[in-house]
């Protein structure tokens, strides 16, 4: 796996679980304040595709995937 296929599963997967447990109507719910993990994902994406920068795929190029 690459690292830009990794980050796309890692930001899905974040965005999914917190609207999961932030979701006053979801089965798994725990607090809204999950929501502002999503935006956090969220503006972190936004950021990336303007700046090309993403903390994500530093750290996951430190930690041995392939570019």
């Amino acid at each position: 796996m690459n690292v830009e296929r990794a980050v796309r599963v890692m930001a899905g997967s974040f965005v999914l679980i917190s609207l999961a447990l932030g979701a006053p109507a979801s089965p798994l719910f725990v607090s809204s304040y999950f929501l502002w993990f999503t935006a956090f994902v969220g503006a972190n994406l936004l950021q990336s595709g303007f700046t090309g920068f993403c903390p994500a795929e530093s750290l996951m190029l430190k930690l041995g995937l392939k570019r």
